[in-house]
């Protein structure tokens, strides 16, 4: 079995700062959430975790970016974790956004900033 294989589909997601389409992959069970980016040395574009509200990054083979969401999909908060860290829920989060550590700088993602998803 694959890193990926309990997660859906890839989509892709945007910001107004981004200038191409981000890849995304979706984790919407229980199972895919729990596992994360587990087993994995890195991503290209990110996971979507829904619904959460808090990560940790035990056991995991790099530090990355989190980005906590709310309902309507706006930033939160961003925060980098370093492997194995445990992140405290977070107030208003109905979502979790995880990418490689300083990806989420590039694409402009900071409080207040909404994304737009898109399934393929």
């Amino acid at each position: 079995m694959t890193p990926a294989a309990n997660f859906t589909a890839m989509a892709t997601f945007t910001t107004p700062q981004t200038p191409e389409p981000v890849p995304l992959e979706l984790a919407e069970s229980v199972r895919a959430r729990r596992r994360g980016l587990l087993d994995r040395d890195g991503i290209e574009g990110a996971l979507l975790l829904t619904p959460a509200s808090a990560v940790h990054t035990m056991g995991m083979r790099f530090a990355i970016d989190v980005a906590y969401l709310d309902r309507k999909l706006r930033v939160l908060a961003v925060r980098t974790m370093r492997p194995d860290r445990v992140g405290l829920p977070r107030f208003r989060a109905r979502h979790v956004l995880e990418a490689e550590a300083g990806a989420m700088e590039r694409w402009g993602l900071r409080p207040g900033v909404r994304i737009t998803v898109r399934d393929f």
